[in-house]
C-alpha cells in the first residue's frame, strides 16, 4: 500500500514548546480548544449572516459585515474540514462513517427543510441533486473526502487543484447540481487544511512575529468590507456559477478574480487561526465542539421568521443590533451540550437498516470527525509524526479521539 509522506513539524520555539500539552493529555484524547474556538467563531458568523441576509441590500453596516467576515465563515469551515480528514485509503469503517455522518444528514436535513418550507406555504420540493441553503457543504464534503486519497498522490496537489478551481469557471455544466462548482473551487482550501493537519505551516502558527501580521490581515479585511462592500459582487464569493462576460476583466481574465478571492480567503483563515486563543475559553470552547450541529440546525430555526416577514421588519439600528444578538444567542443554544444530544439522531442517524452490521465489515482505518490533528494542534504534533509501530498507533488513536465523533470533522 502506498503511503502519503507527511511533512515533519518544525521545531517549536521555547515559549510555544512550554505551552504544548503533555503526552498524557494527548494520549487521553482530550479535545484541542484551539479548533473548538475557531469552530464556534465560524459557525456563529454563519448564523448571523443567514439571520440578517434579507437585510443586506438596504443596511450598509450588514453588507459591510458580509464582505469583511466572508473568509471567516465558509472558507474557515472548509479548511477545518480538511484539517480533520485523512488521505489514507478508504476502508470499510471510513466509508460507513462518511455515509452516516455526511451523506445521510445531508439528505435528512434536506427533507426537513422541504417539509418546513411546505408547512410555511411553499410548494413541496424534494431536494436530492441540489441540497437547499447551507447543505451544499455536506455534499461537497462527501466528495472532498472521496477525492482526498487520490489528490494527495499528485506531485503538486495544491497547484493542480488550484488550476482546476480556476478552470472550472469556464465550464457552465459545473454549477449547483451536486455542488459541483463549489466542490472543485474550494478543494484547494480543503487540501490546505489537510496539510495543516499533517503539521504544515507550523512556523506560521508558532512564531511570535507572525501574530502582528495576522492582526493586520484581519484589520485589512474589515477595512475592505467597510470601504468597498458595494463594489465586490456576491457571485465572486459564492463559487456557484461559471464566469460571466460582465466581469470587469472579461471572460479571458475572469480567473484572476477567482484566484484573488481564493488566495485572500486562505490567507485570512490562516490569520484567524493565528490570532485564535489556544487555551480553553469558558463556554466558547464547549459550544464550539458543537459547531457542526449549529451549522445544520440553524436554518430550520431561522426559516419561519424569515418567511413570515419578522426579520424584514427590522429597520432601526437598535433593532438590527438586537437581531444580531439573537443570532449569536441562537448559535450558543444550538451548540450547547443538551441540544447536541437531542439532535444526535439527526446529525448522526442510525444506519443499522441501511448498512450491514459493522462487525461483519473488515476493520479499516477510522475516519470520523476524527481524522484530525492531535491534541496539540497544527505545528505541535510532536516527534515521530507518521511513524510506525506502537508510537504510530498511539498517535493515530489520539488524533481520532481529539476530534470527537462527527464524520464531518467539525464537532464532537
Amino acid at each position: 500500500m502506498t503511503t502519503v509522506p507527511r511533512t515533519p513539524p518544525a521545531p517549536l520555539p521555547l515559549a510555544d514548546a512550554a505551552a504544548a500539552p503533555s503526552p498524557r493529555a494527548v494520549a487521553a484524547g482530550s479535545r484541542d480548544p484551539w479548533w473548538d474556538n475557531t469552530r464556534f467563531v465560524a459557525a456563529t458568523l454563519i448564523v448571523v449572516l443567514h439571520t440578517v441576509g434579507s437585510l443586506l441590500p438596504r443596511i450598509d453596516a450588514l453588507h459591510a459585515f458580509q464582505l469583511g467576515a466572508w473568509a471567516f465563515r465558509v472558507p474557515a469551515f472548509v479548511l477545518l474540514a480538511g484539517v480533520f480528514s485523512s488521505a489514507e485509503p478508504l476502508g470499510d469503517r471510513r466509508l460507513r462513517s462518511l455515509v452516516r455522518s455526511v451523506a445521510l444528514p445531508g439528505l435528512l436535513f434536506g427533507l426537513l427543510f422541504s417539509l418546513e418550507s411546505w408547512a410555511l406555504g411553499a410548494e413541496f420540493r424534494l431536494h436530492v441533486a441540489q441540497l437547499p441553503w447551507n447543505l451544499w457543504f455536506l455534499m461537497s464534503l462527501f466528495f472532498w473526502r472521496l477525492l482526498l486519497p487520490l489528490v494527495a498522490q499528485l506531485r503538486f496537489p495544491l497547484a493542480t487543484t488550484t488550476v482546476v478551481a480556476l478552470g472550472v469557471g469556464y465550464l457552465p455544466e459545473f454549477g449547483m447540481q451536486f455542488s459541483a462548482s463549489r466542490t472543485l473551487v474550494y478543494l484547494p482550501l480543503f487540501l490546505l487544511g489537510w496539510r495543516i493537519g499533517q503539521g504544515g505551516l507550523a512556523s506560521w502558527f508558532t512564531r511570535r512575529r507572525t501574530l502582528p501580521v495576522a492582526v493586520a490581515g484581519i484589520a485589512a479585511s474589515v477595512a475592505v468590507g467597510l470601504l468597498w462592500h458595494r463594489d465586490v459582487e456576491g457571485r465572486w464569493l459564492s463559487m456557484r456559477h461559471a464566469y460571466s462576460p460582465d466581469d470587469p476583466m472579461g471572460l479571458e481574465w475572469a480567473w484572476l478574480i477567482r484566484l484573488t478571492v481564493l488566495v485572500c480567503g486562505a490567507a485570512l483563515v490562516l490569520c484567524l487561526l493565528r490570532v485564535m486563543p489556544r487555551r480553553r475559553l469558558p463556554l466558547i470552547s464547549s459550544m464550539g465542539a458543537g459547531g457542526f450541529t449549529i451549522y445544520l440546525l440553524h436554518p430550520l430555526v431561522i426559516l419561519p421568521f424569515r418567511e413570515k416577514g419578522v426579520i424584514a421588519r427590522v429597520d432601526r439600528p437598535l433593532e438590527v443590533a438586537g437581531l444580531v444578538a439573537c443570532a449569536v444567542l441562537l448559535a450558543m443554544v444550538l451548540g450547547s451540550t443538551p441540544v447536541r444530544r437531542l439532535a444526535r439522531p439527526l446529525t448522526r442517524p442510525p444506519v443499522g437498516l441501511l448498512l450491514r452490521p459493522e462487525n461483519a465489515a473488515k476493520a479499516g482505518p477510522a475516519d470520523g470527525p476524527a481524522d484530525g490533528p492531535r491534541r496539540d494542534g497544527a505545528g505541535r504534533n510532536g516527534a515521530g509524526q507518521g511513524g510506525a509501530g506502537r508510537n504510530g498507533a498511539r498517535q493515530n488513536s489520539a488524533r481520532q479521539n481529539s476530534a470527537g465523533q462527527d464524520g464531518a470533522g467539525l464537532r464532537g
